[in-house]
Formats: structure tokens, C-alpha cells, sequence
């Protein structure tokens, strides 16, 4: 808290109050210290002069002492209500400080607890991700269940784009050989897929660490890879039975792509064995073309009975072309009736109009003739 500053009227009167002070003690000092004066007139009037003026002085004093009590009072009023100012500023600004930081403190721990549950469902997610992970781990470290997923995700390709009945899964070829899919075709050839993609060795290059294991991993690739074209091509292309190309699945687009992008002379050898390396996407496309080349030959097939449909409805055409002539015929018969109906009400109109107002003339002679239908009317 600041003190209030010293006005200038106030140190005067301080000083003034200090002075008058001094006299005083050193006028009671020469008093008590004085020997008693020697009775004459002229000591006693300047003793009267002197209490007079002490009088004066004291009556003076007492009144700077009431002005300067007074000046205190105000002063210390004034400072009072200039410190309360102060600390009721003060207590507003700290509260409005207090009530912000807590309204921002609020909305930073909703926020943490918004990104504290965003952080939970990641860390969920991230966990079951794992679990999946290590899952499909447990499939491709055994060569059975990596049979079993690459066939699985085949079967669900052609059952999701072909009809029942247009591909059989483990059919029997002439030479007792069981592919994993046979695809029905119109020349009565069917189109092999194999699903059985040697994933391990793929599995085995991608865990290489130096070049020499990367080097050996992909020299095992290429031996089975070359091993397994060799076997469908032997097993599966069989002349006259099945079509002249066959199809090996690849379940991972990944695999494919690194296949086209490092091992070019395994994908030569594939095409010059008749066997088309296909990925998931590559084989939808494939299973949508088999799909219209099947429903091509069935128009095919359906050709002639489109033909003769097509001459019934011509000669449906025909018929109805008749009916409608004859129907028309019958309109324009009904309108010359209602043409002549209505020639006969003019005229019964007339004449019972005539009956009305008791006109009886001569009764003229109305000729009749006979419609086509065999009815009698009267003529105009």
C-alpha cells in the first residue's frame, strides 16, 4: 500500500506547531531558571506582554492543532477509501483471472479427456489389429492354412461373381488330379484354377535381413515358383478336356506386384507354360469376362427359339391388327346409329312442340328407311 504524499500546507503547519513548541519550553525554562525580578511596573507590563503573546500563541496553537487533527482525518479518510478502490479492483481483476484460468482449465481437461478416449479406442483398435496380425501370422506359418486361406479367398471371388452351377471347387479331371476350382465353359471345356501359391518362400525373402539371405531366399522362389507352373501345366492342361490356359491364384496383390517387379523371367516362364498368374483383382476381372462370354453363348443358343418367339409375335401383331380394323368399323357403324337417333328426337322434338301449342296441320308423310342393321327410321 502507498502512503499518502505531504502536502505543503501540512509541513507548515508541522513546522509552525514545532516552533511554537520550542518557545514554549525555552520561555518555561528562563521562567523556573530566572531570579524573582525586582518589583517595578515596567517588569510586570512586559510579563503581561509576554503571557498575552503566549496566550495568543497557545489559542493559535490549539487552532493549527484542530485544523491540522482535521487535515489528518481527511487524509486518512481519503486514503482509506483510495485503498479500498485499490482492493476491490484488485479482488475483481482476481477473480476474473480466477473464473478465466478455470474456465480454460475446464475446457483443456475436456479436451485431454476427448483425446484421452480417441487415444483408448486407437489403443483398442491397435489391439485387436495385433491380435489379427499375430492371427494371420499363426495362417502363414503353416503351409496347410496358407493353402486354406489363398482357396478360401478364390472360393469367395468366383461364388460372389458366377451363378450356381457354372463352377464346381476339388472337380475330378480325366488323370484323377482334384483342381481347386473348375470353371464351366460354353465348349464344354473347363477353365482350372489352382489356389495353392508357394507363399513361404515369399515369406522366407521378406524376412532376409542381408543380401546373401535376400539372394538365396529368391533363388528358392524361383525354384518353386518354376516347380509349381510346371505342375499345373503337366496336371491340369490336359487336350480336349480342359481349355488351353489355366490360371494360378495369387492372394495378395503385394506378392503379385513384387513378382512382376523382380522375378520378370518367372512371369515369362508362366506365359510360355500357359499359365496366367493372376492377383484377387486380375481374377474378378477375369471371373466378369467369363461371366458375359457365358451369357453370350446362352443368347447363342437361345437364337432360334428368339425366332420363332419373334414369329409369334408377328403373327400376334397381325391379329391384333385385324381386331382393330373390325373394331374400328364398329365405331364408325355406332356413330352413323347415333347420328340417325338423333335426327329422329330433332323431329319427335318438333312435332310435340307443335302438339303443344295446338298447330295440327296436315300430317306429313315421313318416309322410312332401313339402317344396316336392319332397324326402320325416318327419312330427313
Amino acid at each position: 500500500m502507498t502512503l499518502p504524499t505531504l502536502t505543503p500546507d501540512l509541513m507548515i503547519l508541522a513546522g509552525i506547531a514545532l516552533l511554537g513548541g520550542l518557545a514554549i519550553g525555552a520561555v518555561i525554562a528562563v521562567l523556573t531558571r530566572a531570579k524573582p525580578p525586582e518589583p517595578h511596573r515596567a517588569a510586570e507590563e512586559e510579563l503581561a506582554k509576554i503571557n498575552a503573546r503566549m496566550d495568543a500563541m497557545g489559542n493559535w496553537l490549539q487552532t493549527a492543532h484542530g485544523a491540522l487533527q482535521q487535515t489528518v482525518q481527511n487524509s486518512q479518510g481519503q486514503f482509506q477509501h483510495a485503498v479500498n478502490q485499490r482492493l476491490d479492483a484488485v479482488t475483481a481483476r482476481l477473480g476474473e483471472t480466477l473464473s478465466t484460468s478455470t474456465k480454460n482449465t475446464t475446457d483443456h481437461l475436456q479436451q485431454l479427456h476427448a483425446r484421452l478416449a480417441v487415444i483408448d479406442s486407437a489403443q483398442k483398435n491397435i489391439t485387436e489389429l495385433s491380435t489379427t496380425v499375430s492371427t494371420l501370422q499363426k495362417v502363414f506359418d503353416n503351409k496347410q492354412r496358407r493353402g486354406a486361406f489363398g482357396q478360401g479367398r478364390m472360393e469367395t471371388i468366383i461364388a460372389d461373381a458366377l451363378p450356381m452351377g457354372a463352377y464346381e471347387f476339388q472337380y475330378t479331371l480325366s488323370n484323377r488330379s482334384r483342381p481347386d476350382c473348375c470353371i464351366k465353359m460354353p465348349d464344354n471345356r473347363p477353365l482350372v484354377i489352382d489356389a495353392k501359391f508357394p507363399l513361404e518362400a515369399i515369406s522366407e525373402m521378406e524376412r532376409a535381413t542381408t543380401e546373401e539371405q535376400q539372394t538365396d531366399a529368391a533363388r528358392k522362389l524361383r525354384v518353386h515358383l518354376g516347380k509349381h507352373i510346371g505342375d499345373i501345366a503337366d496336371k491340369y492342361l490336359i487336350p480336349g478336356e480342359t481349355q488351353d490356359l489355366a490360371l494360378m491364384f495369387v492372394p495378395s496383390e503385394s506378392v503379385y506386384t513384387e513378382l512382376h517387379d523382380h522375378f520378370d523371367d518367372i512371369i515369362q516362364k508362366a506365359y510360355r507354360a500357359r499359365v496366367m498368374i493372376v492377383s484377387p483383382s486380375l481374377l474378378m476381372l477375369a471371373v466378369q469376362v467369363i461371366q458375359q462370354i457365358q451369357k453370350d453363348a446362352k443368347m447363342r443358343e437361345a437364337a432360334d427359339k428368339i425366332h420363332a418367339e419373334v414369329g409369334h409375335l408377328m403373327d400376334d401383331l397381325g391379329r391384333l391388327r385385324e381386331r382393330v380394323n373390325k373394331l374400328g368399323k364398329h365405331f364408325n357403324d355406332a356413330n352413323e346409329d347415333v347420328r340417325q337417333v338423333l335426327i329422329s328426337a330433332d323431329k319427335i322434338e318438333k312435332r310435340g312442340e307443335r302438339i303443344q301449342n295446338v298447330e295440327f296441320g296436315e300430317v306429313e308423310n315421313v318416309p322410312l328407311l332401313a339402317t344396316p342393321q336392319g332397324r326402320i327410321e325416318a327419312a330427313e
